[in-house]
């Protein structure tokens, strides 16, 4: 993107009310909150075996409550042709990847790890904007994401519970966030595919692949042999889990469309200090240190002041003209 270009992003990102862009962002932290519990509980509370059978289930339910909305023209994408997957080209990889490692990791760490180490998504957001978007960033918020780091690799170096698979996962899902965030802002164009066009052909490209992933490494054996599909409750989870799933990927597209990847991350770690806090006190797979909780806390700190930081520029009217002033607002 050259510098024009991201001077004039930035001034249509500042020309955006408000209430859309906070009503966005509540929108996709109250998802993503919601859904991380339900998640946890799936996988952790009852041992379901199966987190791609998992993420299977909730493309399955983006592609039909699109298609169905689209017949009864309540959305509207455009059809299937031959430059779609050009068009969407590297989003629906990035996609399963997010979708998979995301899943694994949420069952292999302790709720407070996990949303610590989440908090790497941040800096690579950023490091991914300034590669891709050719964003600037000014020093304080440079210094907010250095504090997140060491935070988390303070209380991440504690943490009693380490599991190596756990945290190459949750890392792996930091890479595919960041990337996938960075990549849906550049390619939810509503003169190309729009917002429900990628959400809709993301999920038809990627789910026929990932069902042969899943029946080939016997993931998907292990889901229909799952002693609990006769339980209610589990089976309610499960299309909750798969109705969420569908509601947190359009709140991302819609976070990212009125705001942008960046400020769709930020509310991420919003979100994950609830999450964090909550799973101290009734998780029950939290297990105490100093260190880590000194770094939890620093790794909160930071990403507050974070936050601020990047709200106060976003409220900042863009100078028409001024390339230096421009770029570090358009960070959100």
């Amino acid at each position: 993107m050259s510098a024009g270009q991201a001077a004039g992003e930035a001034a249509a990102a500042a020309a955006t009310p408000v209430l859309p862009r906070v009503l966005s962002a509540l929108f996709y932290g109250t998802c993503s909150f919601l859904i991380v519990l339900v998640n946890k509980a799936l996988l952790s509370a009852y041992s379901f075996p199966s987190p791609m059978f998992l993420g299977i289930g909730q493309m399955a339910a983006t592609i039909l409550i699109l298609y169905v909305s689209k017949l009864n023209k309540i959305v509207h994408f455009p059809d299937f042709d031959k430059s779609i997957p050009v068009k969407l080209f590297p989003l629906p990889l990035i996609y399963v990847g997010n979708h998979i490692s995301g899943l694994s990791s949420t069952s292999k760490l302790s709720l407070p790890m996990f949303t610590v180490l989440r908090k790497f998504t941040i800096p690579l957001t950023l490091l991914l904007e300034i590669i891709i978007l050719g964003k600037r960033y000014p020093l304080s918020i440079i210094v907010s994401v250095f504090a997140i780091i060491l935070g988390a690799f303070i209380a991440a170096g504690s943490d009693l519970s380490f599991n190596l698979e756990g945290y190459t996962f949750v890392l792996l899902n930091d890479i595919f966030t960041a990337a996938n965030g960075v990549y849906t802002k550049q390619k939810i164009d509503p003169k190309e595919l729009g917002k429900y066009g990628v959400l809709f052909y993301n999920a038809c490209f990627m789910v026929v692949p990932t069902v042969i992933i899943s029946f080939s490494t016997g993931d998907f054996q292990q889901a229909t042999h799952f002693q609990h599909w006769t339980n209610f409750l589990f089976v309610f989870q499960f299309v909750l889990s798969c109705f969420l799933g569908f509601l947190l990927m359009y709140s991302t597209v819609l976070c990212s469309h009125y705001n942008s990847a960046l400020t769709t991350t930020v509310v991420g770690a919003i979100k994950n200090i609830s999450i964090a806090y909550i799973g101290m006190l009734i998780g029950g797979d939290y297990i105490f240190s100093i260190l880590n909780f000194i770094g939890l806390n620093i790794c909160m700190v930071g990403g507050l002041r974070y936050s601020f930081l990047t709200l106060r520029g976003n409220s900042k009217p863009t100078q028409s003209g001024d390339e230096e002033n421009a770029l570090p607002e358009s960070k959100c």
